[in-house]
């Protein structure tokens, strides 16, 4: 039988072991960001510029959406200023990486080949696929009718290789937004590939009363927000991980989907039913 000093000893070993491992990642951090961040008072976030309701431009020239919310919530619960700054999907890493943000929250989808840029936060607080926006007089009711078919697309987003690879569409890429649903609209192509989340709120804007959503959402993919690779497992990383629980947990997102007029997400529901207080009545 063991003794009450052997297992104090053996519980020790274990503690001192499991201890050990983890010292490496944490002796590594040097919280450069975070305490950048606290030193001059002030955090900067990066966030889509065309990407509403997520982050864009509204009619005073502000910087605006669902995700400049979730920064402003980030610095005040920091306790410094905010300093927005327009991202797009083809610049978001590298200013990321190059230091000109501090943090990105911009619609990004979560994929491994980004894990090794920059550093993605867990729990993902989003979701979306790959879906099209198409004028209703094509009655566009299959991915295969848009095989070999011009289609407008976003650079840098992954929904391009997608539906070039599954559907074999032939993808017209332009550097922002904007540009790609102009050219739809000026029949430059035959429908606009983007994440269904954001077509949704396209359409409920009114502005595309002629244009529906046809097909079935494709490659669902989590969204991630990210801090600089460095820091994913350091201060920065952890605090963040924290607001984006808290954020689930409550469901505060979701009352900032119906603050945008974004269509309720089934995500949001689940995560805030797995994340919930199991005491909580």
């Amino acid at each position: 039988m063991r003794t009450i000093a052997n297992l104090s000893t053996t519980a020790a070993v274990i503690c001192s072991t499991a201890l050990g491992s983890l010292a490496p990642a944490y002796a590594a951090c040097t919280n450069d960001t975070w305490a950048k961040i606290k030193e001059r008072g002030k955090i900067v976030v990066g966030v889509k510029t065309d990407a509403k309701p997520w982050g864009f431009i509204d009619a005073d020239g502000k910087l605006v959406g669902m995700e400049a919310d979730m920064a402003k919530e980030v610095a005040d619960t920091i306790g410094v200023e905010l300093e927005l700054v327009g991202v797009q999907s083809s610049n978001r890493m590298q200013f990321l990486e190059q230091g000109k943000i501090d943090l990105m929250i911009a619609t990004m989808s979560d994929r491994k080949d980004r894990r090794d840029i920059v550093g993605v936060v867990l729990p993902n607080y989003y979701t979306s696929g790959t879906n099209i926006m198409a004028p209703k007089a094509l009655g566009l009711k299959e991915w295969s009718q848009l095989k070999d078919k011009p289609v407008c697309g976003l650079q840098g987003s992954f929904h391009n290789k997608a539906i070039e690879e599954h559907h074999g569409a032939k993808v017209i890429a332009f550097d922002n937004n904007a540009a790609a649903k102009q050219a739809l609209r000026d029949k430059k192509c035959m429908a606009w590939v983007f994440d269904d989340s954001s077509i949704a709120a396209d359409l409920a804007s009114g502005e595309y009363a002629d244009y529906e959503m046809p097909l079935k959402t494709e490659n669902d993919n989590p969204w991630a927000l990210a801090v600089p690779l460095a820091e994913r497992e350091c201060v920065f990383g952890r605090f963040m991980s924290g607001m984006e629980f808290n954020w689930l947990q409550s469901g505060h997102l979701s009352e900032l989907e119906k603050k945008w007029g974004v269509q309720e997400s089934a995500f949001l529901k689940a995560q805030q039913e797995r994340f919930k207080d199991w005491l909580a009545k």
